[in-house]
């Protein structure tokens, strides 16, 4: 019969020690593996492998769907739930559901009214990091994001996106009540509370 080695923590086993050994730093919480690159600390050397891809520009694990590619497979893992819409992180306090976990827990803080993330610059604070990120461009202002049919630039990828829709006539915003269609999310809004003032 197999001898089989038995985590003290946890109970879970493994039929090899080396698996057993790499499997306590989830306990010791030990992360000996360090990229040259940023300084990034992993529990496991597969881990570290993994991400140097994101230094490399490399991505070789495709999406099946919709041929995105991704450096990291947990990324792919993570992008999948895009396309199958799963949902499996729930907020206990109001039932909004999440695809990731990391999501769910910026939600929260939305119910605390806790802002974590300050703004070095100015001090302004905010509840998730991408916005903090965000508002750093209008200390910076770096436009990172170019349109590749006119060339003009912009801070935030939304207003790239926006912009491409005067490239393509597309109008993806429709109005619930007469069919109006519009480019802009902005000026459907717009279009609603004239909607509004009709039933007042």
């Amino acid at each position: 019969m197999e001898k089989l080695y038995v985590c003290e923590v946890c109970r879970k086993t493994f039929s090899l020690k080396s698996d057993l050994k790499r499997h306590y730093l989830v306990h010791t919480k030990e992360k000996p593996h360090v990229c040259e690159v940023c300084s990034k600390a992993f529990s496991l050397k597969c881990n570290l492998n993994q991400h140097y891809l994101s230094h490399t520009k490399r991505k070789p694990f495709a999406c099946e769907v919709c041929n995105k590619s991704f450096s990291q497979k947990s990324d792919l893992n993570r992008h999948y739930l895009i396309h199958t819409k799963e949902k499996p992180y729930v907020c206990e306090v109001c039932s909004k559901a999440f695809s990731q976990k990391s999501h769910l827990n910026q939600h929260y803080l939305s119910h605390t009214k806790e802002k974590p993330f300050d703004c070095e610059v100015c001090n302004k604070s905010f509840s998730q990091k991408s916005d903090l990120n965000r508002h750093y461009l209008i200390h910076t202002k770096e436009k990172p994001y170019v349109c590749e049919v006119c060339s003009k630039v912009f801070s935030l990828k939304c207003n790239l996106n926006q912009h491409y829709v005067s490239h393509t006539k597309e109008k993806p915003y429709t109005c619930d009540v007469c069919s109006k269609a519009f480019a802009r999310k902005y000026n459907l809004n717009e279009h609603y509370r004239a909607h509004l003032k009709e039933k007042l």
